[in-house]
């Protein structure tokens, strides 16, 4: 009959023990897929870039639509006056937003006129500039026999430059930018030659850049040792499973290879 008793304990012994591996080999699989979560990144950022030939300065309002859904996002309104014969001109461009939501950056010029800011390329356009949602002028620019008045950044010289921009995907917003090109001045020519936005909510994007992520983001760029350093092992499923005696067995193998 003890025979009989310790053949059952025996079993339960094993049991146990093969329950308890289970439950570590469980516990490793959660953590490693942990990990595997960890590595797996959302989508790289995009940028949509769209080349464009727009004229604005032909008294007619010119719409664009940024990321082409069928809504316009920003208007511009050009007005060119010049009469040679009296020695007159005036010359006047505005951007406004199309949709509510929209911002354009914005500055105020010396005569506290509300302005469009004349960006160079290489900056950066995001949450943290000064947008305003209102129309804002680029150029308000008028002379005569007695005189005139200059407005705004973008007036008087030919030049390209950009607008920085925010708008609204399914409400979420996105920054871009729109080039504009001042061929000449009189007669005043001015062309939107081409615009860009992030396709990633709130993440800002470089002026004059039409695609790919930010530098700092890519690897090898950040950390160029990632390019070339060699990737340590990692512990199998079955090793974690096993517990601390096959994990210490794993660590002095690991410290070989890295001492060669």
């Amino acid at each position: 009959m003890k025979r009989s008793s310790e053949s059952h304990k025996i079993p339960s012994k094993l049991s146990d023990s093969v329950h308890q591996h289970l439950s570590m080999y469980t516990l490793a699989a959660g953590a490693a897929g942990v990990g595997v979560l960890a590595l797996a990144q959302p989508a790289e950022a995009k940028i949509v870039y769209t080349p464009a030939k727009l004229q604005l300065m032909n008294q007619h309002q010119v719409f664009i639509d940024l990321n082409h859904d069928g809504n316009n996002d920003f208007s511009f309104y050009g007005v060119s006056i010049s009469r040679r014969s009296i020695s007159t001109f005036f010359f006047r461009l505005t951007i406004s937003p199309a949709q509510q939501g929209n911002a354009i950056w914005g500055v105020e010029s010396d005569e506290h006129a509300s302005c469009a800011a004349s960006l160079h390329a290489g900056t950066r356009v995001g949450p943290k500039r000064p947008f305003q949602d209102n129309r804002l002028v680029l150029f308000d620019w008028s002379g005569g026999p007695n005189g005139g008045t200059a407005y705004c950044p973008w007036g008087g010289k030919t030049e390209t430059a950009y607008l920085g921009v925010k708008f609204s995907i399914k409400g979420q917003p996105h920054f871009g930018w729109v080039r504009v090109k001042i061929a000449s001045l009189f007669p005043y020519k001015v062309y939107v030659t081409g615009y860009a936005y992030e396709t990633t909510p709130n993440k800002p994007i470089i002026t004059g850049k039409t695609k790919g992520a930010d530098e700092n983001s890519r690897v090898g760029q950040s950390n160029p040792a990632a390019l070339t350093a060699p990737t340590p092992q990692t512990a199998t499923l079955g090793l974690l499973a096993l517990g601390s005696p096959a994990l210490s067995i794993w660590r002095r193998k690991e410290s070989a290879v890295e001492g060669n």
